[in-house]
């Protein structure tokens, strides 16, 4: 099972046991970027969402959203294209649309940080610093 994070990144997923099988950099086209007090994957048709993607198992996924602070977040099928070309179907956890709500300035600047650290482009950084304002 390959698992499409915004940013979910090996050392959060260490902290709660669980060790990807295999880590890789890609996008999915038709979503955007929104932050709130949380961020999420919206449909958007124009757009460009990059992240990583992670092979973890199908009990891990639900172990990791069976959380209460990302209960709301729903499996969604998407493809990936991987940094190398290749496209591969995933699930993405997201919140539905009328569950984003707020601002956390400090959760934007993490999700900054960690984009920078993976080398995303700057038009994605842009968006991400749009959240900051």
């Amino acid at each position: 099972v390959f698992f499409y994070g915004l940013f979910m990144d090996e050392g959060l997923l260490a902290t709660k046991g669980i060790e990807p099988a295999e880590v890789n950099l890609g996008f999915v086209d038709g979503y955007g970027l929104r932050i709130g007090e949380r961020a999420t994957l919206v449909r958007r048709p124009d757009s460009r969402a990059y992240g990583a993607m992670m092979d973890i198992g199908p009990g891990e996924a639900k172990e990791l959203y069976a959380d209460a602070s990302v209960a709301d977040y729903l499996p969604e099928p998407v493809i990936v294209e991987l940094m190398d070309g290749t496209q591969v179907q995933a699930t993405c956890y997201n919140l539905p649309g009328d569950k984003v709500a707020g601002a956390d300035k400090s959760y934007a600047e993490s999700l900054l940080k960690v984009a920078i650290r993976l080398n995303f482009p700057d038009s994605y950084l842009d968006q991400i610093r749009q959240a900051l304002t």
